[in-house]
């Protein structure tokens, strides 16, 4: 592999590092294009073929269907550890020690606690307010109950900011389900891990017993650890970008949340299930929305299938589908809507048109069933995301903050008018 690249315009030539990653990635370095040729740039729109920063984190490779955190298979980790020790990995490099672990759980559930004042702000929000949009307004109001600046070169400082939106995210998230179904707001109950505990905050009612379903809690646990980190997305360079500015966490990990809330990054789970109750109340003909999603003529699109990233089978969408299996096996469900899910899979895995486009089910496909098999409801959906993904957003603002990153700043091609002279009213 060569160690430079050329780079030719009008005839002069201009010369660029190559970098190689760990895994062998290729980047071409053109941080000095714009000063060395007096104002070229480079134009991709989205940003599919320029890497923004360099990161320790994920390795992603789309044409194989590999995903790892720090190294770690993702199969491995869904099946081995818990949300919060791959939360820990995600964040500070290495898998803890039991010792670690317990405190890190433990100084976790020291800050569960979220001030009352919150409350005056829920009460300013209409019952018919997204829970998306609940959590993005909550998360940011955090900044003002915890005014300090957190001090980006002490460890313990930013130990105690990470493991206080750890606690307290979560709280935020039940809340915003709960206000929206007219529900009394639960608290954090200690005596419980990570992932009961958020089920029980959602899920329990004063006047019930709640009993949790082991079942239940391990696959919502394997859901979140599919969704803890996932390089570079448009929420992840979103709360980089926002903190490159030296925005605090809070806030930073609010602009994640309005990012994530998009129907094409984590809003996809809620449009496979709104699809799916579409073809319900279609009549439940699977291989006429088959038939509509090839015709190029019809609007319609199958949701949950293929992937921006993947061009193989996605790796995490393997995980939940056997997780799926399982639950609704355990459960013993009798959902018509989750019947054509499962009826929809099987003839697009066996259709050769999606077969040779790698239109796979996707982990949004098998997620949003999950959740309903769960009794999260449709809008819900993408607030559970958000929790999962709340590691990677905190592992990669750390990351870029202790690396001294710049502030964002990307360019554009300009196509606008040329200059032009101010005209009076009367002469327009």
């Amino acid at each position: 592999m060569p160690n430079k690249a050329i780079l030719e315009i009008d005839g002069k030539k201009y010369e660029f590092p190559v970098l190689i990653g760990t895994e062998n990635e290729v980047a071409i370095d053109i941080s000095s294009l714009r000063g060395a040729t007096k104002g070229v740039i480079t134009l991709d729109p989205g940003f599919k073929n320029t890497g923004s920063c360099e990161s320790k984190i994920t390795f992603l490779d789309g044409e194989k269907g590999i995903l790892r955190h720090r190294g770690y298979a993702i199969e491995e980790l869904t099946k081995k550890a818990s949300f919060l020790e791959v939360a820990y990995l995600v964040i500070f490099g290495e898998l803890p020690t039991k010792a670690e672990f317990n405190k890190f759980e433990d100084d976790i559930k020291s800050h569960s606690m979220v001030n009352e004042e919150v409350k005056n702000i829920i009460d300013g929000f209409p019952k018919i307010a997204h829970p998306m949009g609940v959590l993005s307004s909550l998360t940011s109001a955090l900044t003002a109950f915890n005014p300090g600046t957190v001090n980006v070169n002490s460890k313990e400082d930013m130990y105690q900011a990470i493991v206080r939106l750890l606690a307290k995210f979560p709280v935020l998230a039940s809340w915003a389900h709960r206000i929206n179904k007219g529900l009394p707001l639960n608290y954090s109950d200690n005596s419980l891990d990570y992932i009961s505990n958020i089920m029980q905050m959602m899920f329990k009612i004063p006047t019930e017993e709640f009993k949790l379903n082991p079942i239940a809690v391990r696959a919502l646990d394997e859901l979140l650890i599919l969704h803890e980190d996932h390089e570079q997305n448009c929420s992840t360079s979103t709360v980089r970008i926002a903190g490159s500015s030296a925005a605090g966490l809070f806030a930073s990990i609010s602009a994640g949340v309005s990012a994530l809330w998009g129907p094409l990054h984590g809003g996809a789970n809620q449009a496979v299930l709104e699809m799916l109750e579409e073809i319900q109340k279609d009549g439940g003909d699977v291989d006429k929305f088959i038939n509509k999603a090839k015709d190029k003529n019809d609007p319609f699109r199958l949701m949950g299938f293929g992937h921006r990233v993947y061009k193989n089978f996605d790796p995490r969408a393997r995980i939940i589908k056997k997780a799926a299996d399982e639950l609704f096996q355990d459960l013993n469900l009798n959902d018509p809507i989750l019947d054509i899910a499962k009826h929809l899979e099987e003839v697009a895995l066996k259709d050769e048109y999606f077969a040779e486009r790698k239109l796979y089910p996707n982990v949004d496909f098998y997620s949003g069933i999950i959740y309903r098999a769960l009794g999260v409801p449709v809008e819900m959906f993408t607030v559970m995301f958000a929790i999962g993904r709340l590691p990677g957003w905190i592992a990669q603002w750390k990351e870029m903050r202790e690396n001294g990153e710049p502030i964002g700043r990307p360019r554009q091609l300009y196509t606008g008018e040329t200059l032009r002279t101010f005209k009076s009213f009367e002469e327009r």
